[in-house]
């Protein structure tokens, strides 16, 4: 069912958003093979049959990767460096991780790191035009696109930037900024335009967005599109079956079970089955026509768990 869209401005959607019950809509929820240990603040991407996961609160540096066909989890080789609050994305048979914070006094970085599955090895690219964390990535064409996030220095405050990394010529360009800076954000990229959803203002989870903005690469613009109906940070997002989804996220009164779906054709929001384990700092991959969300704190801040929830249609 249609869910009762949030008429807000992008202003007033920094309001603090409280977790509420949500009716149960389309979609089915089992649960996979879970995570090797518990973690939080990760990201996550595909690459071929497998998801490979990075990042923890914890400095976890495993790479734990799970095949979806077999339903069973390994380990690749350890990440460069400790992080969390990172992006990650996959193609060309190759993950990508960039970004992040790299202690917990929240210094960022500006690296771009890549791993071959084939070769189970790292090695360093170009590194962003802007050192931020808790941003989000995905990737457009032949492109991948990093979005707004934390930059450096203290007080946290949001940047607005947008860079582009192509892989083949490893170079980076800076596109039109992001309307709304956030961070703990979402970006889907679905039929050729890149989707920023949610996120919160200058790292204060009392600060939620609602927010929805679309980026049109042949115009290099930016566009308002109708809100997320539960405005929340901390989430997770994918393109599942022609719909953007997002799950999860959190605020100061706890964390949040709402799963949303976004159909861009006829531009209206869905609420979903609702997430089995509430929880923030997750990730959610879209693989073989299910979306597995993995990881993540069940508790607003640094908490973590193993789960491995997978929904379908």
């Amino acid at each position: 069912m249609l869910t009762r869209r949030l008429l807000l401005s992008s202003a007033a959607a920094t309001l603090l958003a409280r977790p509420t019950l949500a009716q149960t809509g389309p979609g089915r929820w089992t649960t996979a093979a879970p995570l090797p240990a518990p973690r939080g603040e990760i990201a996550a991407a595909a690459v071929g049959g497998r998801i490979y996961v990075v990042g923890d609160y914890r400095f976890n540096r495993e790479l734990e990767i799970y095949d979806v066909a077999a339903d069973r989890w390994s380990r690749g080789a350890p990440v460069p460096r400790p992080l969390h609050h990172t992006a990650a994305v996959g193609t060309a048979g190759k993950l990508y991780v960039l970004g992040g914070y790299t202690d917990h006094h929240w210094t960022v970085t500006d690296e771009l790191h890549e791993y071959d599955p084939v070769q189970d090895r790292w090695r360093g690219l170009g590194p962003m035009p802007t050192a931020r964390g808790a941003l989000a990535a995905d990737l457009l064409g032949n492109r991948i696109h990093a979005v707004s996030g934390i930059g450096p220095g203290q007080p946290r405050r949001n940047t607005p930037v947008h860079e582009a990394y192509e892989i083949n010529a490893d170079r980076w360009t800076t596109l039109a900024p992001l309307p709304t800076p956030r961070d703990h954000h979402a970006v889907v990229a679905l039929n050729g335009r890149l989707h920023a959803i949610g996120g919160r203002v200058d790292g204060s989870y009392a600060r939620n967005l609602a927010t929805h903005e679309v980026y049109d690469p042949a115009t290099d613009r930016w566009e308002t599109q109708p809100p997320l109906p539960t405005a929340r940070s901390g989430i997770a997002g994918a393109a599942l079956s022609g719909t953007i989804v997002i799950v999860g996220g959190e605020a100061p009164s706890g964390t949040f079970g709402e799963v949303e779906g976004f159909n861009p054709t006829t531009k209206t929001w869905t609420s979903l089955a609702r997430l089995p384990t509430p929880r923030h700092g997750l990730a959610a991959v879209a693989q073989g026509g299910r979306l597995h969300v993995l990881a993540g704190g069940p508790t607003p801040g640094g908490s973590s768990s193993d789960r491995n929830e997978v929904l379908s249609f």
